[in-house]
């Protein structure tokens, strides 16, 4: 069945089911927005909340899943079971990676309001300023550190105060605890084996071992975009939420985007907007403009779809963060593990209910450190994701479930890798995952980024005091050591981190999507504001920058600009 024009009229319903019913009754029917954003995810619910606080502009927002007040969201440490639950994700896979051994990896990502802001991490890093710099000399002017550094602290509740964060923005950022994590024996371990550690990540050198900050509001709950911008803002008379919306594909009419198709339930409908502005992510992002026919055309033609607007870069440069396990046994029974015990993480999930507080209340990280594996590179290039505990590690009882092993891992992630993978059809039907391509370690220079950065790692565990709470090394072992054996390792182990970007990356060259302003390039009425625009990867966890882009893109639309501010001195 289609209609036409069947959309919800903003002022009826400010959130609709997959019937597009509220309290049993039929949405009314208008048809014309200004904006339909595609995507509430990290971006959308931002850019959502931000254009409809001018109660003029009349707000669609499409999200193909569900709601997201569910105890596994809200609690911070559900988020591992989060991001496993289908009713919460898009369980996507990549194609088999040729330089992995052929393995598949698995890509979750978030499929309900807040998307994956929803069931990431949710540690909290702007990236560094140097990153940002770079951008704008590949040609996305406008994006330098100084420019987008009034977005950070526009968007930021910071626990650090004013000065370099913002204090008063929907987004609270919070530190993370250091009880149970061994959090002060690692950091004694990085200034021992020689590298630097530092009280704030982003000022001074942006580089060294620091206490993690996360994206956790003052009760204990996950801080989603949902959450911080999205629910407040749903209340208002020119925002229409449909959730259970699939998105098929953006309407073109003599080179300008009108509106989109999408589906809910059985139903087929079309909403027309004066600007369709897409927020599905690195994945979702590209594959919905190749089914709109907007792509490399010759990719376009094997699928069956007809070619509407000839735009190679579409899906390419396909970039994420790779990580290198490596796991070290623990000498004694003082990890985290402790805390998973069935009966103290019943009171850890009622201490959490009730007060806020506690090891549930928290994120597992005892660090994510940021270092140079040479001296010479200008920034870091490393980052370890540092946790007292298997991420695997489950509820455990004595005499009925046996305690996981305890155990120290330390992920090695690389930066900014050169590796460049695609996003792809699988076919034109719009429910169909996308073929997802990394191309991970297909150079030998990430290869020797990766091998650099386990031997630092290997050299921080093995210096005191975290050398002393470590019996052996499980992974990849003690005996690898040769470079091609940690390649073998590598090539066996080796996943990602959820951080998929670049593919509508932002400039001028020819493989460009977007313009600085994050327009589709020979296209009116069509953007494209998500973690796809980004040139390059940051050199950090994305959902902050993320959510930057969406702030940033909120004033681009609306004709408006914070001033650049400089970086401060350390």
């Amino acid at each position: 069945m289609s209609s036409a024009v069947e959309t919800p009229a903003p002022g009826v319903s400010t959130s609709l089911d997959a019937n597009g019913n509220r309290e049993g009754r039929r949405g009314s029917l208008d048809g014309q927005f200004d904006y339909v954003i595609v995507g509430a995810g990290s971006a959308g619910c931002v850019l959502a909340a931000r254009l409809t606080e001018d109660l003029r502009t009349r707000v669609l927002l499409l999200e193909a899943g569900g709601g997201a007040d569910k105890f596994l969201v809200k609690m911070p440490l559900g988020m591992m079971k989060a991001m496993l639950n289908p009713e919460l994700t898009w369980r996507m896979m990549s194609e088999p990676e040729p330089h992995l051994n052929g393995r598949r990896l698995f890509l979750p990502r978030g499929r309900l309001l807040g998307g994956s802001s929803s069931i990431n991490g949710m540690v909290y890093m702007r990236g560094h300023s140097a990153d940002f710099d770079r951008w704008a000399q590949k040609g996305a002017r406008g994006w330098s550190h100084a420019e987008v550094l009034p977005y950070f602290r526009r968007m930021e509740r910071s626990w650090r105060g004013e000065g370099n964060y913002g204090a008063a923005g929907p987004l609270p950022v919070i530190p993370n605890g250091t009880d149970y994590l061994l959090h002060d024996e690692l950091m004694q371990s990085i200034r021992a084996a020689g590298y630097p550690v530092t009280d704030d990540i982003h000022a001074g050198e942006e580089e060294g071992g620091c206490r993690v900050e996360l994206t956790i509001d003052e009760k204990g709950r996950r801080a989603s975009t949902y959450e911080a911008y999205l629910k407040p803002a749903m209340a208002r008379p020119n925002l229409a939420v449909v959730t259970g919306a699939l998105t098929r594909k953006v309407l073109v009419e003599e080179g300008r985007a009108v509106g989109v198709e999408y589906e809910v339930g059985r139903e087929v409908r079309t909403a027309r907007a004066g600007e369709t502005v897409l927020c599905g992510g690195a994945y979702n992002s590209p594959q919905l403009l190749l089914l709109s026919g907007i792509g490399p055309g010759e990719h376009l033609a094997e699928m069956g779809v007809p070619l509407v607007h000839e735009l190679p870069g579409v899906g390419g440069n396909l970039q994420e963060h790779p990580r290198v396990p490596l796991e070290f046994a623990a000498k004694d029974p003082i990890t985290f593990v402790n805390q998973l015990r069935f009966d103290r993480a019943a009171r850890n999930v009622l201490r959490w209910y009730l007060f806020g507080t506690g090891p549930f209340a928290r994120q597992l990280n005892s660090a994510n450190p940021m270092l140079r594996t040479d001296p010479r590179l200008a920034q870091p290039d490393i980052q370890l994701f540092s946790n007292p505990v298997k991420l695997t590690a489950h509820l455990w009882f004595p005499g009925f479930v046996k305690s996981p092993p305890h155990a120290f891992s330390a992920d090695v992630i690389l930066l900014h890798p050169q590796a460049r993978g695609t996003v792809r059809l699988k076919s034109s039907d719009p429910r169909a995952l996308p073929a997802l391509r990394f191309n991970l370690f297909a150079n030998e220079a990430d290869l020797a980024t990766a091998r650099a950065g386990l031997r630092l790692a290997r050299k921080i565990y093995g210096t005191e005091p975290m050398a002393g709470l470590i019996a052996r090394e499980n992974a990849p072992g003690a005996a690898v050591q040769s470079d091609a054996e940690i390649d073998a390792h590598i090539r066996a182990t080796a996943g990602v981190t959820q951080h998929p970007v670049g593919t509508c990356a932002m400039g001028i060259g020819p493989n460009a999507v977007v313009d600085p302003e994050l327009r589709v390039h020979g296209l009116a009425g069509l953007r494209v504001v998500d973690a796809s625009v980004m040139p390059d990867v940051p050199g950090g966890n994305t959902n902050g920058p993320t959510i930057m882009i969406a702030e940033k893109a909120a004033d681009l639309i609306r004709g408006r600009s914070l001033a650049p501010i400089e970086k401060e001195a350390a």
